[in-house]
């Protein structure tokens, strides 16, 4: 949702929301330590993202992203392709838990795919998963 120059709100669509995101995301505007695009370039529904993190020690985890049709009234399903072992993430799927992840369980319209990318790369550095035993690098789901 966004307010126009009158203070109307405006809805806007799926596909425009994810192309903005999708823009932002190619001219890297945002944090250097995320990275997410299309997994086919072609796709033109935007449903598919391969996403990724660095984190530990100069580790990357890559990440699958779904934007459904309800996108983005319903927030995208993320799942680690990477193996980790983190509080919110299911460990026999990968698929990150959205009761417990604050950007997907407060998710709005007005969140994006880049706000949950550093929100899980922040709960990776939280005391409670800066503890636990990670896999061997390379691992997958």
């Amino acid at each position: 949702m966004q307010k126009t120059s009158t203070g109307e709100t405006v809805i806007v669509p799926r596909n425009f929301k994810l192309l903005e995101e999708l823009e932002r995301s190619e001219k890297g505007l945002g944090e250097m330590a995320i990275s997410y695009g299309l997994v086919d370039p072609g796709d033109t529904f935007m449903t598919e993202w391969n996403g990724g993190i660095l984190a530990y020690d100069g580790r990357f985890f890559e990440l699958r992203i779904t934007c459904t049709d309800e996108y983005p009234a319903a927030p995208p399903k993320v799942r680690f392709v990477s193996r980790i072992n983190m509080t919110c993430v299911d460990q026999t799927t990968g698929e990150v838990i959205q009761s417990k992840l604050t950007a997907l369980r407060h998710w709005n319209r007005n969140s994006s795919i880049e706000q949950v990318l550093l929100a899980l790369r922040a709960e990776m550095y939280s005391e409670a998963n800066r503890r636990l035993r990670q896999p061997p690098d390379g691992t997958t789901f």
